[in-house]
């Protein structure tokens, strides 16, 4: 593992990291800022997930989470949102929605995408594993969050890893990822046609079948230009009532679907997951 970057922040240190990962066959990048507190010992960690087009730098140096971490002691590991590389297909016509930067946090099982396009498996199993072993985060006290693609990632991978986070939250999510344009696209090219197998990779549907209850928060910007055709969270609204699930979401008039947005209130979000992870 290379370290490829590290800056001062608030007492901590943000830095940067490359290395070859072996369930996605490519190299790959992520971020992690160290609270001032992890010098005295582990502290709770929180995983960050970016939206399309983005990589572990656009949280990293827009969202101005490094404060509220060091207030709250937590660190805060930023992922990438796709395998890179050379050998690394991606989309045909060159789109942002598919391939490069958009893996929708989902294990491709159609080629040539299964090679490297496994993206929940390196969430859940790889990444943690190797912050875990090099760094002074407490892996029993973890929580996710994301933004848009990445907040789907988020909200999936929290109701599919029951005890494995302390707390969920997510900006502006694809809520329900088989009822909207990216998300058809996205799951019809990894997963195949077979619409029954994207269920599992939509938190409308794990809503439904989910016995652990996590602390949900969620904000939605009511100027997003995404908010009808993509991200629908009256759909994930409608799913935890009639599973009597407890959500927090919180629709803010005028905000769009851009970092300025989450540097809003991205406050809330790190001290929502300190209330958890402190416990």
């Amino acid at each position: 593992m290379e370290q490829i970057g590290t800056n001062k922040s608030f007492g901590g240190w943000q830095r940067r990291y490359r290395y070859s990962s072996a369930v996605l066959d490519c190299e790959m990048t992520f971020s992690i800022y160290l609270p001032p507190q992890a010098e005295q010992g582990p502290v709770p960690v929180l995983y960050w997930l970016s939206g399309l087009a983005c990589t572990d730098e656009n949280f990293v140096t827009k969202a101005g989470a490094q404060q509220y971490a060091a207030e709250q002691g937590i660190a805060i590991v930023a992922a990438d949102t796709s395998p890179r590389g050379e050998g690394v297909p991606d989309d045909p016509e060159g789109n942002y929605d598919f391939g490069l930067g958009a893996g929708f946090y989902v294990n491709a099982t159609q080629q040539p995408w299964a090679s490297h396009y496994r993206m929940y498996d390196y969430i859940v199993t790889e990444l943690p594993a190797l912050v875990t072993a090099h760094f002074p985060v407490d892996a029993n006290r973890q929580s996710i969050s994301g933004h848009s693609m990445g907040g789907h990632g988020a909200l999936t991978i929290a109701l599919k890893n029951p005890g494995r986070f302390r707390s969920v939250s997510a900006f502006a999510p694809i809520s329900s990822p088989i009822r909207c344009p990216w998300g058809e696209k996205a799951l019809a090219g990894y997963l195949g046609d077979d619409r029954d197998r994207w269920r599992q990779y939509d938190s409308t549907e794990l809503i439904r079948q989910t016995q652990e209850q996590l602390p949900m928060l969620v904000d939605q910007g009511e100027g997003d230009g995404f908010l009808s055709e993509q991200l629908k969270p009256e759909l994930l609204e409608a799913a935890c009532r009639a599973a009597g699930y407890p959500i927090t979401l919180r629709r803010q008039p005028g905000y769009d679907h851009s970092y300025f947005f989450i540097a809003t209130f991205i406050a809330d979000h790190i001290r929502f997951h300190a209330e958890h992870l402190h416990r």
